[in-house]
């Protein structure tokens, strides 16, 4: 199914499946993609972010992959992976795992990993691999 998400804030991203189907105005991609269910979100959408430190500490490690999650990113460095247990949670999330921050970026055919942030930063919605995996409520 494809699903455009949309913001005040940031153009819109058509997703299918896991990868980016188009990127550009709303008007744009809704004509590209007629019919294409339409997620609008208060606040700026954009590429996820890549978290570079240190994990956040939770009860296990599919806790802490959850939070990594609800800040916005969909990436970490291999360097915070730092047990079998968290590189398996990483993986079964489709949580990336870098060796080195690289550029965020949104193209067509790319991977379908976007997040919007409110105007204090704060993450409301998180998208990793064209799955929905973090909504404030």
């Amino acid at each position: 199914m494809l699903t455009i998400h949309t913001a005040d804030e940031g153009g819109a991203v058509a997703v299918e499946g896991a990868r980016v189907a188009g990127v550009g105005t709303l008007a744009e991609v809704q004509e590209r993609f007629p019919g294409a269910r339409v997620r609008s979100w208060p606040g700026v959408l954009g590429p996820a972010r890549i978290h570079e430190g240190p994990l956040p500490d939770a009860p296990s490690p599919r806790e802490r992959i959850h939070a990594v999650l609800k800040s916005g990113a969909t990436a970490v460095l291999a360097e915070h992976v730092d047990s079998p247990e968290l590189r398996a949670a990483a993986q079964r999330n489709d949580v990336v795992i870098l060796a080195a921050p690289r550029p965020t970026v949104l193209v067509d055919l790319g991977r379908a990993d976007l997040a919007v942030f409110d105007e204090a930063g704060s993450c409301i919605a998180t998208v990793c691999a064209g799955r929905l995996v973090h909504r404030r409520r």
